[in-house]
């Protein structure tokens, strides 16, 4: 990897508590949609790791059958990191954006 996630753009950032709101946060960029546009999503979560866990899972697990329900391309890109001392971080990007972007 030539690059760190936080250097993708970004067209919108979530900052999740907890498992309700990774849900909505996965109906939005449903609903937004990854092939439109030519940025991704960021998903802040609370370093907690087994509180981490269950919101990386909704989020990932959501997109996919998110996508899949609207019968949309499913090939999206994701990494996790530590974001600050307080949250990890999931990038999400549609694989031909990034691949359009040069990454």
């Amino acid at each position: 990897m030539d690059f760190h996630p936080k250097d993708l753009p970004i067209a919108k950032t979530y900052d999740l508590k907890d498992v309700k709101d990774a849900s909505d946060a996965v109906d939005d960029m449903v609903k937004i949609g990854f092939n439109n546009q030519k940025e991704g999503f960021k998903v802040l979560m609370p370093k907690e790791a087994k509180l981490a866990k269950r919101i990386g899972y909704t989020v990932t697990t959501g997109v996919t059958h998110g996508l899949r329900q609207k019968n949309e391309i499913r090939d999206i890109k994701y990494w996790t990191y530590h974001h600050d001392k307080d949250h990890y971080a999931i990038v999400l990007i549609s694989n031909k954006i990034l691949t359009e972007l040069g990454f």
